[in-house]
């Protein structure tokens, strides 16, 4: 069996669990999350791994960069990313990583991206499946009326971190 290293990490919008698998990037999501249970799971067992609390290089460098990120000095993220899920998550979760910083996007505009605008309810649910909240930002995922939708951290953490990129 493999281990996935974790590390809880503070932050000034909430508890994320950080994890990483042969020095690659694989959870950076909300501790206190709805879907922590499958998400963990799902992450276990495409892995073959067991969590084991313990920080690595990869864990210090995105806790480094999510810092310089909440004082508003980080746009972009610079971390070796491994995507734990179908082909159509990963697409889904690659178009969030285009959404450009202090902008937003809607589950239509994501689903006309990825060539299918029926497919705005599994681009939904993909975005909630998104494991590492914040470094693929889908809390720049908003509803095609504007108003802020579900988030893993919350509606309050979303409406932070949105302002927080819009100043």
């Amino acid at each position: 069996m493999n281990n996935v290293f974790i590390q809880r990490h503070k932050t000034p919008y909430g508890e994320l669990l950080i994890g990483a698998f042969n020095e690659q990037l694989c959870l950076c999501d909300w501790q206190y999350r709805r879907m922590r249970t499958s998400i963990d799971k799902r992450i276990q067992n495409a892995l073959n791994a067991k969590y084991v609390e313990q920080t690595c290089p990869v864990i210090d460098e995105t806790i480094r960069q999510l810092g310089e990120y909440f004082a508003s000095e980080r746009k972009l993220f610079d971390l070796p990313l491994l995507m734990l899920g179908t082909e159509f998550q990963q697409t889904v979760w690659k178009n969030l990583l285009i959404i450009p910083y202090g902008s937003t996007s809607s589950y239509l505009e994501l689903a006309n991206n990825i060539g299918n605008e029926k497919a705005v309810r599994a681009v939904a649910t993909a975005n909630g499946a998104n494991a590492m909240s914040i470094v693929i930002p889908c809390h720049r995922v908003i509803g095609s009326n504007g108003e802020l939708t579900g988030y893993a951290g919350g509606l309050p953490v979303k409406k932070k971190l949105l302002a927080l990129e819009a100043s």
